[in-house]
């Protein structure tokens, strides 16, 4: 296990000024031994840089989840009340697991817990809505995750989060995913970590409409375990990530596209933040534009999409974001499975250093390489795979 110690100094205050010159100065005085430090994904998506530019502020994330505790540390005042649909005692601040938690702090952690031991989230200065699911009355989860769809549709988030999937497709789910992205929200989910094991494609990743998203390592290769296929939009940093949650150390380190799906959520809130009357339509072309890329003369392939998320690279020349209401990915309305996609990348890394050598992944895709920070290993959610709704993660405590 890694060992984690701290910096000096605090962090508070909701103001994006307030929030880009603490955020710069704690990152800028990190050394090798600080919770922030162990964050590669942070440096590697140049973090600090746009924290100058965009913290998330103004942006509400719904994590369609198992829950989210308000009280971490890092989390607090950052989660909305959010609703309970599980069935299982508490609210939707209640996380047995610790999941739903980590997806949150991945998201909007704000290093609260102090300067040597606080973790980071890539978009800060967001609110998170809890809307919790699971428990004894999930069975297939088809009713309840649709129940759960349309509660985050009616609400004000603008992106919703699933890192959790299926095998199975369910009719009222997919008329709920319809349903939100008729109310203008992005909707994020995890592919899937058994690429190596069977690689069977899981909803609501493969939902027309629903951005999925792979996992990649600190070198920019897709994850073994990632599941591919033409389910993949994109993909975003999974393996060795290290961030806040419940627990005696209150510092986990994981391995997932629930992480990944997390880490492009955020990457959203950063870009609509500071174009708030952009349509989702326009937020998600932006993102597909400023992709890294597959590292091949491909415009996509099945591994990592159009390539990884470069909010750094959208917030400082987004390009023409298009016609508002246009959606440059499949759907909404569900015409085949999996969903095939449309769109177009650049051949930059994910950091914006064009020029870098491309990397070649088992059999697939990979955007070129960002930054060597060491490369970890990759954790199989092994005991998830029985059960028929996969929690795309698994968590080690530091």
């Amino acid at each position: 296990m890694r060992s984690v110690r701290a910096v000096r100094g605090t962090w508070a205050g909701t103001a994006v000024a307030v929030l880009s010159a603490l955020l710069v100065a704690v990152a800028s005085s990190a050394h090798a031994e600080t919770v922030r430090s162990h964050q590669w994904h942070l440096d590697a998506m140049h973090a600090d840089e746009m924290w100058e530019t965009s913290t998330g502020v103004g942006i509400t994330v719904a994590i369609i989840d198992t829950g989210v505790n308000a009280n971490l540390p890092d989390l607090q005042g950052q989660v909305l009340d959010g609703k309970n649909f599980s069935g299982e005692p508490g609210d939707a601040h209640t996380d047995a697991d610790g999941h739903g938690t980590g997806m949150a702090a991945l998201i909007a952690g704000t290093g609260k817990r102090g300067s040597d031991t606080g973790a980071y989230g890539l978009a800060p200065g967001a609110k998170i809505l809890p809307i919790r699911v699971g428990g004894k009355y999930f069975k297939d989860g088809s009713e309840i995750m649709a129940a759960a769809l349309r509660y985050a549709a009616d609400s004000d988030a603008r992106i919703i989060n699933i890192s959790r999937g299926s095998p199975g497709r369910s009719e009222d789910e997919e008329r709920a995913i319809a349903y939100a992205l008729s109310k203008g929200k992005i909707i994020f989910a995890s592919v899937g970590n058994t690429g190596d094991k069977g690689n069977a494609v899981e909803y609501p990743s493969a939902t027309p409409g629903v951005i999925g998203v792979a996992a990649l390592n600190q070198e920019g290769v897709t994850a073994k375990w990632s599941q591919h296929g033409p389910q993949v939009d994109l993909a975003a940093p999974g393996v060795d990530m290290v961030a806040a949650c419940p627990g005696r150390t209150g510092t986990c380190q994981s391995d997932g596209t629930s992480d990944a799906s997390a880490v492009a959520s955020a990457s959203a809130a950063l870009i609509w933040s500071v174009h708030p009357t952009w349509t989702a339509n326009q937020v998600t072309r932006v993102l597909i534009n400023t992709a890294g890329g597959t590292g091949t003369a491909e415009k996509r392939n099945d591994y990592v999409g159009y390539g990884a998320v470069r909010p750094r690279i959208a917030l400082k020349d987004p390009g023409d974001p298009g016609p508002a209401d246009v959606n440059p990915l499949p759907g909404p309305a569900p015409a085949q499975s999996p969903k095939s996609g449309d769109g177009q990348d650049t051949a930059d890394n994910l950091s914006g250093n064009s020029g870098t050598e491309a990397s070649v992944n088992n059999g697939g895709g990979t955007p070129t390489k960002w930054i060597a920070l060491g490369a970890g290993a990759a954790v199989v959610v092994g005991a998830a795979i029985a059960t028929p709704i996969v929690l795309n993660r698994r968590r080690k405590g530091l």
